[in-house]
């Protein structure tokens, strides 16, 4: 790994993602994007890590969005389709990733943290897809409509300005907001609450919330039944309901 991005591979399952260059604020440099494109492979391939948590070094910024420098060196018109490692995008992902900002989240900063699947923010973040203000554009942003009101999104984009993370709170971007210093810890306690579910269990709920977010009612209910069947198969599917019945804690093996 390089180190413009960190990784941990913690004992308890959990994957910590750091962006490595708090001097130019996390910009998504090349070596920056290389490194991330590494991090999210060697995540999805170790079976022992279930979640990862994506964070940026230093109190200032998170991401501050693309290396606009670069941009201008190699007139750049429109980004190549495998330009930015996004997870569950440009990355092949099947586990869950917890965003923990814990500074400026701008343009492109906002785009890998809407990526990923929950979101934990510092009260002093803040958050702007600023592309309108630099002529760039961002259909990146075009999931967001699933996450927040129509006409929040709409102002937004069109603005480019920044919410506070409080906003973002209360619009429904971020999942849990904590004191500057203590976002790493608070994902670290969001992980914990995912990985003490059975891991198929867990899978298979991700999964179940984004059919729905991509089909209608009819067509959701049945692709979620079909992506259940292999958790409600498992023994761990047998040992849950054991382990209540015993009054213990249970014992999940993710098969």
């Amino acid at each position: 790994m390089s180190d413009a991005v960190l990784f941990d591979a913690r004992a308890d399952g959990v994957a910590v993602i750091t962006l490595n260059r708090p001097d130019t604020r996390n910009a998504l440099s090349l070596e920056i994007r290389e490194g991330l494109f590494a991090a999210w492979e060697r995540f999805e391939r170790d079976d022992d890590l279930r979640i990862a948590i994506l964070t940026g070094a230093g109190d200032k910024a998170f991401c501050a969005g693309g290396d606009l420098k670069e941009m201008v060196d190699r007139g750049l018109k429109v980004p190549p389709r495998d330009m930015f490692p996004l997870p569950y995008d440009t990355v092949e992902l099947s586990k869950p990733t917890i965003a923990a900002v814990n500074g400026v989240a701008f343009a492109g900063g906002w785009m890998i943290a809407q990526a990923c699947d929950l979101c934990v923010a510092a009260t002093s973040a803040k958050f702007a897809v600023t592309e309108v203000r630099v002529g760039r554009s961002s259909p990146w942003a075009a999931p967001l409509i699933h996450m927040i009101p129509q006409r929040i999104m709409m102002e937004i984009l069109l603005t480019g300005k920044p919410i506070t993370a409080q906003r973002a709170y209360e619009i429904g971007l971020v999942n849990r907001l904590a004191e500057p210093g203590a976002v790493l810890d608070c994902a670290l306690e969001l992980a914990a609450e995912v990985l003490a579910g059975a891991p198929l269990s867990v899978r298979a709920a991700r999964e179940t919330v984004m059919l729905s977010t991509e089909m209608g009612r009819s067509a959701a209910l049945q692709a979620a039944r079909h992506a259940s069947e292999y958790c409600y198969n498992s023994l761990d599917a047998q040992e849950g309901p054991r382990a209540f019945a015993e009054k213990r804690e249970p014992r999940w093996q993710g098969r």
